[in-house]
């Protein structure tokens, strides 16, 4: 017997079996079972979400024997033709690959003819917005007023490309990603199903890894069980796929909180050494970043955060404070976007790791300002009170160089602010220059 892919063998077969999806499945049995079919659907949303499951699972309902029904039996032989793709009566497109104004025109004759074996002649084109403008043009009259036979089935992922003139004479239909636990739940019953032993914590980074994909999630976990053999571990996918541990960026941050900046380097230089790229450790830094400065504002959800907020130690996160985290978390996402100019993207690494030291002594320039303000509220209430003929004693003028301190460290970070910023509107100048070169 042939392999087929974890995707194929779990695609649903019945409404309530499709996931993450509650509100178009609730939608389209209710209008089913109210007879109020339209002649035009649009399924927009992400990829791997269950768009063409669901209009596979629309026209089974429709043509079913026993139907129009919600529940359509998956025995009979529409629906048996329907569930392997041979089904005349249901004809699948996909619009990346015809998308001329001549294949429209096809689908045009053929709508003519009524369907062979069922009730409605169904048409799914998938990637809709592939199709050319003079495509659009000529599918607009036929879906407008079809045969009362005939079904479209449009399925997207770029909802904004499909003219407003065809998104006006179809029921819309907008599909979401679906979250961590319920993605986790399908693959502990793949796993079950093949009767492979899996870890959580292994289960939980395939569905993070898969960012609301059902079809995503699917295949990565094909990939790690044929690595895996009988137990899918957390450590087996960090080994065999060269991932960073949270244990690696939880040691980098403790011996950057210590100042022991040597053992810090050492462990980036033993992570790249594994085979880990440079680009994937910015991404996990800036992930790293960006948990903790969401568990900083007491969100502890799994699903948000993309980890268990257990994992990551408690003096890391009080170690500092929202704007310190706002300024790591903006530092790598910058760091990833300079890298394709760099001459060697781990010396970018090397040097934004090396300014996390002092991360901690970093105050945003709001702050300085306003402990500036402070200052001078002080210095002019005391002066106030002061003998002027006694003139300025020693702890005023430590108050005002202290003042003078804060100003000139705040022109200086707004100074290299500017400076950088100039730094990225040349490159972006020498990049369109380059590009009217070629």
């Amino acid at each position: 017997m042939a392999y087929e892919v974890t995707a194929t063998k779990k695609r649903p077969q019945t409404f309530d079996s499709l996931v993450g999806q509650e509100f178009v499945v609730s939608t389209i049995k209710n209008s089913i079972e109210a007879n109020r079919i339209a002649h035009a659907y649009l399924f927009c949303g992400p990829r791997g979400v269950g768009k063409t499951s669901s209009a596979r699972l629309l026209a089974k309902a429709l043509n079913c024997e026993h139907g129009p029904t919600p529940t359509p039996c998956g025995k009979c032989e529409l629906c048996v033709e329907i569930t392997k793709g041979n089904c005349s009566d249901v004809i699948e497109i996909d619009g990346a690959s015809n998308n001329s104004v001549d294949d429209i025109r096809n689908i045009k004759e053929e709508v003519r003819f009524k369907p062979q074996k069922g009730r409605y002649k169904i048409y799914i084109i998938d990637e809709v917005h592939m199709l050319s403008k003079s495509a659009f043009n000529a599918l607009l009259k036929t879906i407008e007023e079809p045969p009362s036979y005939t079904i479209f089935i449009f399925a997207t992922t770029e909802n904004q490309k499909v003219p407003a003139t065809i998104r006006s004479r179809c029921q819309q239909f907008h599909f979401q990603l679906i979250n961590i636990k319920t993605i986790s739940n399908c693959l502990l019953s793949a796993a079950k199903d093949l009767q492979i032993e899996a870890d959580d914590d292994a289960i939980f980074w395939i569905a993070k890894e898969a960012t609301g994909s059902m079809r995503d999630a699917y295949t990565l976990f094909d990939q790690v069980v044929s690595f895996s053999k009988d137990h899918i571990t957390l450590e087996k996918i960090k080994d065999k796929l060269g991932l960073i541990g949270i244990e690696q960026i939880n040691n980098i941050f403790s011996f950057l909180l210590k100042k022991e900046m040597e053992n810090v380097l050492l462990e980036v230089n033993t992570m790249l050494s594994s085979g880990i790229s440079v680009e994937q450790c910015i991404k996990d830094f800036a992930s790293y970043f960006r948990t903790l400065l969401l568990i900083k504002q007491n969100i502890n959800d799994p699903n948000i955060l993309g980890i268990q907020p257990k994992d990551i130690p408690l003096f890391i996160v009080e170690a500092y404070t929202t704007e310190q985290l706002s300024a790591g978390l903006e530092l790598f996402i910058n760091l990833f976007r300079d890298i394709k100019y760099s001459i060697d993207p781990r010396f970018e690494l090397e040097l934004a790791i090396n300014k996390l030291e002092n991360l901690t002594y970093l105050s945003s320039p709001i702050i300085i300002m306003k402990q500036i303000e402070k200052l001078k509220e002080e210095i002019t209430y005391e002066s106030d009170n002061l003998n002027p003929s006694l003139g300025l004693n020693e702890n005023k003028q430590a108050e005002l160089q202290k003042q003078a301190e804060l100003q000139k460290q705040a022109e200086l970070q707004k100074q290299a602010e500017l400076q950088k910023q100039a730094e990225l509107q040349k490159q972006a100048e020498l990049q369109k220059q380059a590009e009217l070169q070629k």
